[in-house]
């Protein structure tokens, strides 16, 4: 049966796209979210591009009829923009203020009403990103979801990077002793490529971390992973892996996904520099980070760019601190300023660059969006390595959550690749405190 899709703001602004993923079914945008998208699409952001784009497809549509009318669709369905607020009457007893929120849901309420009026009523389902909306809509009796079709994965089964393997005490001696082991003589599965394997004894004899060469056939032995890089050693098993791929010149894009305190930042700024400063690899090293506040933000800060910067850089001081090993208040800044192969920078900057023949690190990915992860991904020049790294359950901005980031966008899509490697870091090295923290609150 045919069902009646009424689409939130927060949907649109989210995916521009979404009123083509729901199949055969009628669309119903209700005027208000018009209203909303309207006052966005000034905005110098993400956001703003969305509402723009969205004020794109709807004039399209409009050569094909009238909106308020309903108008066909390519993939079967139809569309409408519902001009009728006057069922908000309806909501007056239990929500007083007439809120934009409020009235999407009336708009729903309504249709709802109408339908139940008819012989073959079809289902009406208010889709929003705002889980209030969903709850109040709920509460008044409507069906309410959330829009998913923008998910990269559907639930927590993120790419890990590394898995267990069991087997033969044989095996793990033959891998130590030939430097490489054939992987469908010990398994038939089938692995992505950069991808790593904890050989483990089934008698608890012995273990071996190996790499999947670039066909899936072969399991290698770390060559890097195990080394002190910059006055840092790993601490665990993902560590190592980490470090493999931070150090491996044939990985041009390493993803690090991890807990507060795992050790992402200190790895990537240690294997960063030591391929900068003393292996001369690459001639830069470009560290950067969305400027996406936790919190309340503090405003507009004064001086130049890089006072203004310096609050949103302050962890990546923070590691490079440690890494110098420096003391007093403002050394790493004479460091720095010593060091010109060192960049430190908000990706604001970064639309329209072409960056060859550097180490790029971007911090907190998290917060980027899938087309701000594409911007920064097709910047990367020749001979130049990318890392991004973050915490997908610690996102800020307000569009997005674990599943639909960019740092989860790029993980899924790249792990076939075989230029892209990936670990997903478990254990927090920080402190006791630290880890305890991350787990349990």
């Amino acid at each position: 049966m045919a069902k009646i899709y009424v689409l939130d703001t927060n949907v649109l602004l989210q995916d521009p796209y979404a009123i083509y993923a729901f199949d055969d079914n009628e669309i119903v945008i209700p005027a208000v979210v018009l209203e909303e998208i309207d006052s966005k699409k000034r905005n110098m952001d993400e956001i703003g591009r969305h509402a723009r784009q969205v004020a794109r497809i709807m004039d399209n549509l409009r050569g094909k009829g009238k909106l308020h009318q309903k108008i066909a669709l390519e993939n079967g369905g139809s569309i409408k923009v519902e001009l009728n607020h006057r069922s908000f009457k309806c909501l007056q007893d239990t929500f007083l203020e007439m809120t934009n929120d409020n009235r999407i849901i009336a708009v729903a309420l309504n249709l709802m009403k109408e339908e139940e009026e008819k012989e073959e009523p079809r289902p009406v389902i208010l889709v929003s990103k705002d889980a209030l909306v969903r709850i109040k809509a709920d509460a008044l009796g409507l069906i309410a979801e959330d829009f998913l079709n923008d998910r990269v994965i559907n639930f927590d089964d993120i790419y890990s990077g590394y898995e267990e393997l069991y087997v033969s005490e044989e095996s793990i001696n033959q891998f130590y002793l030939d430097k490489s082991l054939q992987i469908k003589e010990v398994t038939p599965r089938e692995y992505h490529p950069n991808q790593f394997i904890l050989l483990k004894s089934m008698t608890n004899q012995g273990s071996a971390i190996g790499m999947v060469d670039k066909g899936g056939e072969l399991l290698l032995p770390c060559l890097f992973g195990h080394d002190v890089t910059w006055g840092i050693k790993a601490r665990n098993v993902q560590q190592v892996m980490s470090l493999e791929l931070l150090l491996r010149s044939d990985v041009d894009l390493v993803t690090l996904v991890g807990k507060a305190g795992t050790g992402k930042t200190l790895l990537a700024l240690a294997a960063g520099l030591m391929q900068t400063e003393d292996q001369k690899i690459y001639k830069k090293l470009l560290i950067a980070r969305p400027v996406v506040p936790l919190g309340k933000d503090i405003g507009y800060l004064p001086g130049e760019k890089e006072e203004k910067l310096r609050p949103w850089l302050q962890p990546i001081y923070d590691n490079l601190e440690f890494l110098f090993n420096t003391k007093r208040s403002g050394e790493i800044e004479k460091i720095l300023a010593g060091i010109s192969s060192i960049q430190v920078e908000a990706i604001t900057y970064i639309r329209g660059r072409s960056i060859p023949e550097q180490f790029m690190i971007i911090d907190e990915a998290q917060n980027l969006t899938k087309h701000e992860v594409k911007t920064i991904l097709t910047r990367v020049g020749e001979k130049t390595k990318i890392v991004l790294m973050g915490d997908p359950q610690q996102v800020d901005h307000p569009y997005l959550d674990e599943y639909n980031n960019g740092l989860t966008y790029v993980v899924e899509k790249m792990k076939e690749q075989p230029f892209s490697g990936h670990v997903k870091l478990a254990k927090g090295e920080r402190s006791n405190l630290a880890q305890i923290a991350a787990d349990l609150l």
